[in-house]
């Protein structure tokens, strides 16, 4: 085929393309995203296919196995401590600066979505973006009498010197009750009502970072509106609140263009 014919048939092609498709190519370069994955699931479970859809728009993704992994929303133990288990989305964020990545935003779903925000209460500087999808983990919030003895349980094997000492503890997921291997010392840190995991009180320690909050219409936290912990967040121009039509899980397939769509705005 003659040079001219060559070209009239590529420039043929891409007039037949999609203009979004060319809009969406790449968008998210440079974009570095950290995706923590909820209480007893995995970075292959429900947090994966939107970071796959980021990845696809040109972010470098991270998904770390977080201390609370496990299976069908069971942790297999905690072992750390909230603090502890953090450092993880501190590490994943300088692998992604290693990758080149030059804007850094956080993102979990759950507990992750807890978790991201105490990591952004904690170690703000250089921060992009924070997303909470669906979050979840309320200690404050907690008030069955297992877990309120687990509670009392722990504080008292740390003051005998037990601390590390693996115990079964009671736990919940999504109304779901169940017994969990945890260090005195780790459960605390994560079920203690005043300590490190209060979802209100690590939103209200964030500087004013850019923060996009949804959550599910059908979702359990979704009763307490934007006052439970997004309104205690420092005042930013880009944060945004959104409910959508969802559950606790299925949020990020629901919100997905949302969050992609958020995420350029940065």
């Amino acid at each position: 085929m003659a040079l001219m014919g060559r070209l009239g048939v590529v420039l043929m092609g891409l007039l037949l393309v999609p203009a979004t498709v060319y809009a969406q190519a790449g968008s998210l370069a440079g974009f570095g995203i950290v995706m923590v994955h909820g209480k007893g699931g995995r970075p292959t479970g429900p947090t994966k296919p939107l970071a796959d859809a980021l990845e696809a728009a040109g972010a470098k993704v991270i998904s770390p196995r977080m201390a609370w992994a496990g299976t069908a929303g069971q942790p297999d133990s905690y072992e750390l401590t909230y603090d502890q288990a953090l450092a993880e989305i501190g590490q994943a964020i300088a692998a992604l600066r290693k990758q080149g990545a030059r804007k850094i935003v956080i993102a979990g779903q759950s507990l992750g979505a807890n978790a991201v925000i105490g990591y952004a209460a904690r170690h703000p500087a250089g921060l992009t973006g924070v997303i909470s999808l669906a979050a979840g983990h309320t200690p404050e919030r907690f008030g069955r009498a297992d877990i309120i003895a687990s509670v009392e349980t722990a504080r008292q094997m740390i003051k005998a010197g037990r601390g590390q000492e693996l115990t079964d503890f009671a736990d919940s997921n999504q109304g779901r009750n169940f017994p969990v291997k945890a260090t005195p010392k780790a459960y605390l840190s994560f079920f203690d009502p005043s300590g490190p995991a209060v979802i209100p009180h690590n939103a209200a320690a964030m500087p004013a970072i850019p923060f996009l909050w949804v959550i599910g219409n059908a979702d359990r936290l979704s009763e307490l509106g934007q006052g439970y912990a997004y309104d205690a967040a420092a005042r930013h121009p880009k944060s945004r609140y959104k409910v959508v039509g969802a559950g606790h899980i299925d949020t990020l397939s629901v919100a997905k263009s949302e969050v992609i769509d958020w995420i350029k705005g940065l």
